[in-house]
């Protein structure tokens, strides 16, 4: 942990994932999903299941009995259950998660995990301030978007389900789930996920997650996620977007703005010939591409966006001497006032979405081991176990930053790696649990 900073050992214990996945969420997550089992038929009830899935996510390098007997002791002093029980067995968990099924578990992630670091001041200035440095810009929350893979066993239904990277000899040894997610750029917590067969690519998953963004927010995205309809479909939630443009973009000039950067316009591709070059024209002339008669299609949608062009060069980026042109297109076109941002804290705000990186690393490599692979061999199970991932990981994220706004620090300055040792040395117990019974 970082030198300062004080952690309550019942912080760090296994009731941190109860506390974050509070009873009453997985019970009405369960009744949504209408897996509620019958109390007198014997089986583990689903609330039993859901929190030993989420500690499973806690040793990897255990088997499922293993497991459980370490837990149901700090369990049992959470109220989860009765320590007179016995430990199920691994066929007993087994069959119980596959009652459970694919939906409690991204339905709990959306009850449970939520932003972490607080909101906005209303004078906040620039980047870094909040109750998480790094987690603000002005009033917008920063997110940023990114994908990982996940290597899965080679069971026949996952490859069926999932599929390989690769064909012939340059086929993956396992196959692979792909996962794209938002998540908090300060505290490296993940907000809204999608994951999906590998074949589905990043933008087509980054499309699902972008009508969840909110008027707050302002999403960072790296150029492989720009595409017309991205940027069209989170653009219209209000959000602020601040993405790298693709080299090959055309971003004509329309006017340039007092610190250097300039105003553009995005014309959806289609779009082309005398009726592209009438929006462009009008455009420089000031208009609004909405206000346009050749700006809107025929369901009154828009097929233009104003968007302003900040550019500006990182030194020796890749070692050899040379420079970097870095080119980010921006929804912020005011300078100043509320709705404005001036071109270095834009530039600050995009190196920002480097955390989502280290979010990424922290579970593949800290909390799931690094080149691991998941215990689940049916598809059902595998979308369980990482949407299980994603809310354990959740959960350490809002410790971590609870802790670092407590202490004034960066959550950055708090170890994940000794945070997650320390929760795993204070989550086992020695109590026993019933496969039944468990009101």
């Amino acid at each position: 942990m970082g030198e300062g900073v004080m952690v309550r050992p019942d912080q760090v214990s296994l009731g941190m994932l109860v506390a974050a996945v509070p009873r009453d969420a997985v019970d009405e997550a369960v009744a949504v999903c209408g897996v509620r089992e019958k109390r007198s038929d014997g089986t583990l009830p689903a609330h039993v299941i859901t929190y030993l899935t989420l500690a499973l996510c806690l040793f990897p390098d255990d088997d499922y009995t293993e497991v459980a007997t370490k837990v149901t002791g700090s369990l049992d002093r959470w109220g989860c259950w009765n320590a007179a029980w016995t430990v199920p067995t691994t066929s007993a968990i087994t069959q119980a998660r596959k009652r459970l099924g694919p939906k409690v578990f991204p339905e709990l992630f959306e009850r449970c995990c939520g932003p972490v670091a607080g909101s906005a001041g209303p004078a906040a200035p620039a980047v870094a301030l909040g109750t998480a440095r790094g987690s603000f810009l002005r009033r917008w929350r920063l997110l940023a978007i990114d994908g990982f893979e996940l290597d899965l066993p080679d069971s026949k239904e996952n490859a069926a389900e999932f599929g390989y990277a690769g064909s012939g000899d340059n086929r993956s040894a396992f196959p692979k789930a792909r996962v794209v997610a938002l998540a908090e750029c300060g505290t490296h917590a993940f907000v809204a996920a999608e994951v999906d067969a590998y074949s589905v690519g990043e933008k087509t998953l980054a499309q699902r997650l972008y009508p969840r963004l909110r008027a707050d927010e302002l999403l960072t995205a790296d150029r492989g996620f720009y595409s017309w309809q991205g940027w069209d479909t989170a653009a219209a939630t209000g959000a602020a977007l601040l993405w790298r443009a693709p080299t090959q973009l055309d971003l004509p000039v329309v006017a340039v703005l007092a610190d250097g950067t300039y105003l553009s316009v995005l014309i959806k591709p289609t779009i082309r010939g005398a009726r592209r070059a009438r929006i462009l024209a009008a455009v420089r002339d000031g208009a609004d591409p909405a206000d346009l008669a050749d700006g809107l299609d025929e369901r009154g949608w828009p097929v233009a966006h104003r968007v302003r062009v900040i550019e500006y060069e990182v030194p020796d980026r890749v070692g050899n001497g040379s420079g970097e042109l870095i080119v980010l297109l921006s929804t912020i076109t005011d300078l100043h006032g509320d709705d404005g941002a001036r071109a270095d804290e834009l530039a600050a705000a995009y190196h920002q979405r480097w955390e989502e990186e280290t979010a990424n690393d922290q579970l593949k490599t800290h909390l799931r081991g690094p080149g691991r692979v998941l215990r689940s061999r049916l598809p059902d199970l595998v979308r369980q176990e990482i949407w299980a991932y994603l809310i354990v990981h959740h959960a350490i994220s809002d410790l971590t930053a609870r802790a670092s706004a407590a202490a004034d620090l960066d959550p950055d300055s708090i170890s994940f790696a000794k945070t997650l040792r320390l929760i795993r040395r204070s989550a086992t117990g020695t109590a026993d649990i019933s496969p039944s019974g468990l009101g």
